[in-house]
């Protein structure tokens, strides 16, 4: 790859030739517009003009995928729509290693475009200056493990629920309750925030305080992600309230506040961030428009997030488990030498879950996320934090859960409460 360059492949869709689509892409997001306007001239062009490197032709339909897409004059009566593989270079000097000005010219008016009935961008080559701005990830997988005091499994977790929060006193219960069953790991909801219910601050002690305590009983200390999610001076605040009390672990949703606050809030933290990408269907969910998640984890760890949610396996969102299982190698797959990012699995989870996980990435650097799946399990929280454990040891070790089951009783009640689920 071109050290000095961008390049971006989109799948696109067209009721022109691809040949001319393709061009209108790299001349609206580079040099060119629609009309030839004074100083674009042949020089300015060949030194700022982003270049069509391939075109893949995939199939032919006869419907757009989207609506807005005007097909040539002298053929509007006879169209079919083009999709195809588009490899677009852009010259890094348009730009520079900026996030905000990338993501305008790589997926910016584009999608608009009236040449278009589809587009998305599925995935991006960055050149080694964005790891000279952007530092990544703080801890990665390694600096995770090393806090949270796990290794050789993946780390077992929970959100809290309800998913608007609870009030501080019930938190802090149920912390301690969690905390004292061995659970490596407890989140926020994307929805917590700063309510008047139950303030920040007031959460933050409540919480910490638990974890703090359980620790000096237990000897094992549970990460909290709490969620800062705000206007910059506030996640600024918040990150420091969370490190002065002790705790090891924010969260940031990062469509939320949008990837240039998320790496200001990278520069000043001092502890690993989770990423939650609460609202990442909007932009993905339609496979002929948006970002496809290759694309977007690469912003999201460059802007620096250690941790960051792909779904789930037999979950209730949309994507597959195959899509998951892409999305979790895509965040562990080096990039800027090691770039990398913890992927987070949640929705519907419960033990019978890690089976298929394991089977399809052969990874235990996740964390595997269950509400129901632990706190409803009918032995009560520390049966069913044990529950999880005892699905990724029947992962690892080959077996199938029932076999492993047999003499562990609490995965034996954990198949019997939801076992339908799987």
């Amino acid at each position: 790859m071109n050290q000095q360059e961008v390049v971006a492949t989109y799948l696109i869709e067209t009721p022109h030739s691809l040949e001319h689509a393709a061009a209108v892409i790299a001349g609206e997001q580079s040099s060119g517009t629609f009309v030839s306007v004074p100083g674009e001239t042949n020089e300015l062009k060949e030194r700022f003009s982003a270049q069509v490197r391939s075109i893949e032709a995939l199939e032919t339909v006869d419907a757009p995928s989207l609506p807005g897409s005007k097909a040539p004059r002298d053929n509007a009566s006879r169209t079919r729509y083009r999709r195809a593989r588009v490899v677009i270079a852009f010259p890094l000097h348009n730009f520079g290693p900026s996030i905000p000005a990338l993501l305008a010219t790589v997926a910016g008016n584009l999608y608009e475009l009236q040449e278009l009935s589809g587009c998305r961008l599925e995935d991006v080559e960055l050149p080694p200056a964005f790891a000279q701005r952007y530092p990544g990830p703080g801890f990665g997988i390694e600096g995770t493990r090393r806090l949270a005091n796990v290794h050789g499994r993946p780390l077992i977790g929970t959100i809290v629920k309800p998913s608007i929060g609870l009030s501080t006193e019930s938190l802090s219960k149920l912390v301690g309750e969690l905390a004292r069953a061995g659970l490596d790991f407890i989140k926020d909801d994307e929805l917590h925030a700063d309510p008047l219910y139950a303030p920040f601050e007031e959460r933050v002690r409540a919480a910490t305080g638990e974890i703090e305590r359980s620790a000096d009983e237990t000897g094992r200390k549970t990460m909290y992600a709490f969620n800062i999610s705000g206007d910059v001076d506030h996640m600024l605040r918040a990150h420091d309230l969370v490190w002065k009390l002790g705790g090891t672990c924010v969260m940031v949703n990062v469509n939320s506040v949008g990837f240039a606050a998320l790496a200001h809030v990278r520069r000043h933290c001092q502890l690993p961030i989770h990423g939650h990408r609460a609202n990442f269907g909007a932009m993905a969910r339609h496979p002929l428009l948006g970002i496809g998640f290759d694309a977007y984890q690469k912003i999201c760890r460059l802007a620096g997030v250690d941790h960051l949610h792909v779904g789930g396996f037999n979950s209730k969102f949309y994507e597959s488990n195959d899509e998951v299982g892409a999305s979790i190698r895509a965040c562990l797959t080096p990039m800027f030498g090691d770039y990398r990012a913890m992927p987070v699995l949640s929705s519907a989870q419960w033990a019978a879950t890690a089976l298929p996980i394991y089977a399809a990435t052969r990874t235990i650097d996740v964390f595997h996320l269950a509400g129901g799946g632990i706190i409803a399990h009918p032995g009560g929280t520390a049966a069913g934090v044990r529950s999880m454990q005892q699905g990724w040891e029947a992962a690892l070790a080959g077996t199938s859960l029932e076999d492993y089951a047999k003499t562990r009783p609490e995965l034996a009640a954990a198949i019997e409460k939801f076992g339908g689920r799987a």
